[in-house]
């Protein structure tokens, strides 16, 4: 197998990047979904974390998971429990795969990640329709109320959204729409993708 061609998808939170990427590694048997969220590091209290923040993360150890995948390794990834905020004793085996496509908010703003991606792409979509999707989410999902999300994302998720992953947008391969309909960027996606294969192939 050719080395795995690395594709970084990220965008604001709510923006609709993970419901995009799940969607296309469940519908192509070429595809494996490596989520940045799965490399949290440990975090004693969670009151008050930054969790925006490209520290929170260990960025090194995907960066050498990467790598290793590239060489055509599997990898034991972490497998991160957010009820209690620290990685489980033991990871998951990942094998790689044509395309090992990495998502999360941050995956484009830092530089060490973003130098590794063959293909780059950014979700985005307004500010006030991401905080309502996040309302809903953390809502059903996560039992937290509509005061606690808004106090979070004020606190540290609008910040680091402007400092970090807005900016990242910059000179992606491919900018999606993720207040339009989800079929035609997913098929946007999809197709670019499999242009982006045919274009490396020797």
């Amino acid at each position: 197998m050719s080395p795995s061609l690395l594709v970084g998808i990220a965008g604001g939170t709510a923006s609709g990047k993970t419901t995009l990427a799940r969607r296309l590694a469940q519908q192509r048997s070429d595809v494996l979904l490596l989520t940045h969220d799965r490399y949290y590091l440990d975090v004693s209290d969670p009151v008050g974390h930054n969790y925006d923040h490209p520290d929170a993360l260990d960025n090194t150890l995907l960066v050498s998971h990467l790598r290793a995948l590239i060489a055509g390794r599997v990898i034991e990834a972490p497998d991160y429990d957010f009820a209690s905020h620290c990685r489980r004793p033991v990871g998951v085996n990942l094998p790689p795969q044509p395309i090992v496509l990495v998502e999360g908010i941050l995956v484009l703003a830092i530089p060490e990640l973003r130098e590794l991606f063959g293909f780059t792409v950014f979700v985005d979509a307004p500010d006030e329709l991401r905080l309502a999707r996040r309302i809903a989410r953390d809502g059903a999902q996560r039992g937290r109320t509509e005061a606690s999300v808004l106090e979070q994302y004020r606190a540290t998720v609008a910040p680091m959204h402007r400092q970090y992953v807005a900016p990242s947008a910059r000179d992606v391969d491919l900018l999606l729409d993720g207040a339009g309909d989800i079929a035609v960027e997913f098929s946007r996606l999809n197709e670019a993708l499999n242009a982006r294969l045919v274009n490396r192939s020797p």
